[in-house]
């Protein structure tokens, strides 16, 4: 039995498995039925439930699946296994196999019954659905790229007895998925809508079931407790996330369902804030200063450092307003890159702000290249990073329109496509949100400023750094690239810029 439900004490009675609002979506039975939701109500746990008990029986049919990745697409079929298991239905283990498309392969997952069908999760958007029949599932519809065209393709299998599923959360006001569910209320098409809100969700019992599965004693101030705690999380997306309001022509350039596809945990952010007067200590305090911060927070953690994997670096500098933040990127098997910690200064003085990042640079085991930000202050930094490392690996960087255009798309791509891994945190999650189309070019508008979870300003300061740590991954020729050491005399000027401290201080 899927491990979701639990059985309740003795002398209460066991509650049904799926909640009202999951029960008439499995229901509804109309060839083409589509929900706009909330995020965490369990809908797609519903509809594999569903899917999996339709492909088991004879009369049923091939039920086909379309993620927008292959994280979604594995766990659905993989759920659908377990509600096969659960009825008792007999199916092949999960399969993982290669699903042709009109312009490329793209990896899927199946289980088949015995009735002779199968449950089919892909892990892309293909538009070659024709020739197929059975069931059509398009989960968080409003991310795929060409929603249009693929319920074309769809909507072409009604006429041999297949169905249509459409199952979102909201992108935007402009977006074709709300303009679907628009349609439908205006009777323009003749579709099935539900809609499910959280609000909905937790008057039918969605925290009651929570509790119930955490073996934790439900209760209405922990439920008002739990439900603030997650519209925080959320902060200004949790109208459209949670609550099915569209958002307003906002320009938005990632959809946070991608940020948060790409985020670990486990990623640790090193920050380091200093007092105004900081900078007014004496040049050996500072120095010292600096090197116990490192000793306690940064070395730590750059010892962690997957010794075989090659590094670069991302910097957007700030000073006394915005952050610096540094931004290294190991290269994993399979091209995708993981941060394995990043560094957040604020307001710390620009000597120290050398001395951590040539620390961190210095302690990469395969170090092969790294962009930074030279606008305004920024240029310092840039160039005696340049100077220390070789102009072939260090690439400063005028962020410009011209730079946007080139690099924004393929840095979008790499987050959809999940090749970048970044950390599980509130701020980071807010600074990649904060990037926007304007005028058709991506970037952090000038005039935006948030205040972070330590009350200081941000201006999207993790995005760029981010966006620059892919450029020097993805432009640098490491087949070509010299190996990268740092020449005797430039560590001899670098100690004796420190005076009486040396170098392995820090």
């Amino acid at each position: 039995m899927p491990d979701e439900i639990k059985k309740e004490p003795r002398g209460q009675r066991t509650p049904m498995v799926m909640l009202p609002y999951q029960q008439r979506w499995m229901a509804d039975e109309a060839p083409v039925k589509v929900m706009e939701k909330s995020r965490r109500i369990g809908l797609s746990w519903a509809e594999a439930a569903d899917d999996a008990l339709l492909a088991a029986r004879k009369n049923g049919m091939d039920v086909w699946y379309i993620g927008y990745n292959k994280d979604m697409a594995q766990e659905f079929v993989e759920d659908a296994s377990d509600w096969a298991r659960h009825y008792n239905k007999a199916a092949t283990a999960v399969e993982e196999f290669v699903f042709a498309d009109e312009d490329k392969d793209i990896q899927a997952f199946r289980i088949r019954f015995a009735s002779g069908h199968k449950v089919v999760a892909l892990s892309s958007r293909p538009a070659n659905l024709r020739g197929k029949q059975g069931k059509i599932v398009i989960d968080e519809a409003a991310f795929h790229d060409d929603l249009a065209g693929l319920l074309k393709a769809a909507i072409a299998m009604l006429m041999w007895g297949g169905r249509v599923v459409v199952i979102s959360t909201h992108n935007g006001e402009d977006n074709p998925f709300n303009d679907l569910a628009g349609e439908i209320r205006a009777g323009k098409k003749p579709y099935s809508l539900h809609r499910v809100t959280l609000d909905d969700a937790l008057q039918e019992g969605l925290y009651k079931r929570i509790c119930l599965r955490l073996g934790e004693t439900w209760s209405a101030a922990g439920e008002a407790q739990w439900r603030a705690e997650l519209i925080e999380s959320y902060g200004d997306d949790a109208e459209e996330e949670l609550f099915c309001v569209p958002s307003r022509g906002s320009g938005l350039y990632l959809p946070r369902v991608w940020v948060e596809g790409i985020m670990d945990p486990d990623i640790p952010v090193l920050r380091w804030s200093c007092k105004d007067e900081f900078v007014t200590f004496s040049e050996e305090i500072r120095i010292r200063t600096t090197a116990a911060w490192i000793a306690d927070h940064l070395a730590p953690a750059v010892a962690l450092l997957d010794s075989n994997d090659p590094c670069y670096f991302g910097e957007d500098f700030g000073r006394s307003g915005d952050l610096t933040v540094i931004f290294p990127l190991q290269e994993r098997p399979g091209l995708t890159y993981r941060a394995p910690f990043i560094v957040e200064l604020r307001n710390v003085p620009f000597e120290q702000q050398r001395q951590i990042l040539f620390h961190t640079v210095d302690a990469f085991p395969d170090f092969r290249g790294g962009a930074l930000d030279q606008r305004g202050n920024g240029q310092y930094l840039a160039e005696v990073a340049m100077q220390r490392y070789g102009a072939h690996v260090i690439h400063p960087v005028a962020l410009s329109q011209p730079w946007y255009i080139a690099n924004m798309p393929p840095f979008k791509s790499a987050i959809e496509d999940r090749s970048l891994i970044i950390p599980g945190d509130g701020d980071v999650l807010d600074d990649f949100r904060a990037l926007k189309m304007e005028k058709g070019v991506a970037k952090v508008p000038e005039k935006y400023r948030r205040k972070g979870r330590d009350g200081g300003q941000r201006h999207g300061d993790a995005a760029i750094a981010a966006a620059l740590a892919w450029y020097a991954a993805t432009k640098i020729d490491a087949a070509v690239m010299p190996q990268v050491t740092t020449a005797p005399a430039t560590r001899n000027s670098h100690q004796a810029y420190q005076g009486r401290i040396p170098l392995e201080a820090y």
